[in-house]
């Protein structure tokens, strides 16, 4: 549970995440060229920007406690049951995040991203007094539905520091950004560990601690620059200004057809770019490879987020069945962040032609996930079990960066971002059903383990589907190969490579283009 709460998301956005998730809007920036700006802040100001902005992440990032909230509620001080908290605290959180991710995404954007980040900073806040105070049922599950508000506004960190600089430079604070998360929940991870294993600290102490942080976290987002634009509802003052010249230009045309007023002026709200942008969705859904990896969007981080949101409810019963009273949860979520941060830089080096195995190579990850869970489910062994979440992680996080730069590379920003959205939102209801189901007390109200045991079987589904759409993909491929010339192709491997794209840029139905 308390593993997901780490992590920034791209996405998602998750962004992600995403922990997963600035690599998201990353991406997304990348879509589209440069185009510089008049009153763009000097190289100075800028940099000075990314420095907080990155130090913010990485501030807001440590919460010693975290990785300790549930054995802190199965503890004598909170003195919760375990069917408690795997039935009714834990669901809260999903549900929570599925009913203001839309609100909260549009609302990043139309604030301007700051707003946000204040709302999450208070929201922290508000998650730690209820952990030191509360003693309730009912405190415990508000304690998850801000958990679930604070997850659904790391879209505003991911997406926040690309309004800060020009789009030609959108890898390199990409980079940044998510190396400061990810050191700060490192960082976080081994102090949280550090207090309980060597300074024997009790866990009301580990509370005030994180409340502490979350605190001047808090401080330093009041203190955040605003930027001056975002993806939808603020654009630069150039956009602005040739919106307005294409108005006048418009008036005057009415001015000579004046029959053809009324007509413009009735489709007018069709020709808006947003408009225009969920209609080209249908397009997206048409293209092999952004409809494959924006499934496994949906269908893998939802098994992935079901993992990190029950892992640590399963740890506590496989260390009550073997008598081990340590708790070593901090130690290995840095172990498994670690792993996770060096599986994702090493799939930015792997050269395969993903238009041709990215089915295959999925798949058999699938199936190395798969197995890993029903090592977990099964084993009574708390060590096997850390260690099998470590790899899990570990795995997924290979696949992140791959999936976010082939969907986004081809795609406009707008249009990106909508398409993460999308993804994330699909996930999150998914999510929320399997929990409905499952977990929930008003479903079936299953122990950790046999949760475990669904979502091995859930992976294994989608293993089975993978691995056969890969047969269907390399017959098709080898079959059309021509002869004599499939050793010259075979050699154009990729190195994280987009989607196969037509050269030139197949436009919206308003004009507008998106790369194809």
């Amino acid at each position: 549970m308390a593993a997901a709460r780490g992590e920034n998301a791209l996405g998602a956005p998750p962004p992600e995440d995403a922990e997963d998730h600035g690599g998201v809007e990353a991406a997304a920036v990348a879509s589209e060229d440069p185009s510089p700006s008049e009153d763009s802040p000097d190289i100075g100001k800028i940099t000075c920007s990314v420095i907080y902005l990155c130090f913010y992440g990485f501030m807001t990032s440590v919460r010693p406690g975290e990785a300790f909230i549930t054995p802190n509620l199965l503890s004598s001080e909170k003195n919760f049951t375990r069917e408690q908290v795997t039935n009714e605290i834990t669901p809260v959180l999903t549900y929570s995040y599925m009913a203001v991710l839309v609100p909260i995404f549009l609302l990043t954007d139309l604030l301007r991203y700051k707003p946000v980040l204040i709302i999450q900073g208070i929201c922290h806040v508000v998650i730690w007094i209820f952990m030191l105070q509360g003693t309730s049922m009912l405190h415990m599950q508000f304690m998850e539905f801000f958990y679930g508000i604070t997850m659904a506004c790391r879209v505003a960190y991911s997406s926040y520091i690309f309004s800060l600089v020009d789009p030609v430079l959108y890898q390199r604070v990409a980079g940044y950004s998510r190396s400061s998360v990810l050191l700060g929940v490192f960082t976080s991870s081994v102090l949280g560990q550090l207090c309980v294993s060597v300074g024997n600290v009790t866990f009301y102490t580990l509370d005030a601690i994180c409340l502490g942080f979350v605190s001047f976290g808090l401080l330093l987002a009041l203190c955040l620059p605003w930027p001056k634009r975002s993806l939808f509802f603020n654009r630069t003052k150039n956009q602005e200004e040739r919106k307005e010249l294409t108005a006048s230009a418009q008036s005057e045309l009415d001015k000579i057809h004046p029959k053809e007023v009324g007509l413009a002026s009735a489709s007018s709200w069709k020709d808006s770019v947003f408009v225009q942008m969920l209609l080209e969705v249908k397009n997206v859904v048409k293209r092999p490879n952004l409809r494959l990896w924006s499934l496994w969007w949906v269908f893998n981080s939802t098994g992935y987020y079901l993992v990190l949101f029950y892992v640590h409810i399963l740890w506590s019963k496989v260390s009550l069945s073997t008598e081990n009273k340590n708790v070593y949860n901090g130690g290995v979520e840095a172990v498994a962040m670690l792993l996770s941060a060096g599986t994702s830089f090493i799939a930015g080096f792997v050269k395969i032609r993903w238009n041709i195995w990215s089915e295959f190579v999925i798949g058999i990850i699938t199936a190395i996930q798969a197995g890993l869970l029903l090592l977990m489910g099964t084993t009574g062994n708390i060590w096997v079990c850390y260690v099998s979440y470590i790899l899990f992680r570990g795995f997924y996080q290979f696949l992140v960066p791959i999936a976010t730069f082939q969907i986004a590379s081809s795609l406009t920003k707008e249009l990106c971002a909508l398409v993460f959205g999308i993804n994330t939102f699909l996930g999150t209801v998914l999510k929320s059903i399997i929990n409905l189901i499952f977990a929930d007390k008003r479903g079936l109200g299953l122990d950790v383990q046999s949760q475990f045991l669904v979502y091995f079987i859930y992976l294994t589904s989608l293993t089975v589907v993978y691995l056969v759409c890969a047969a269907v993909v390399l017959v098709r491929h080898f079959r059309n190969q021509p002869a004599g010339g499939g050793a010259a192709a075979s050699r154009r491997a990729t190195e994280l490579s987009a989607v196969s794209v037509n050269s030139e840029a197949e436009p919206l139905s308003n004009g507008k283009g998106v790369k194809a």
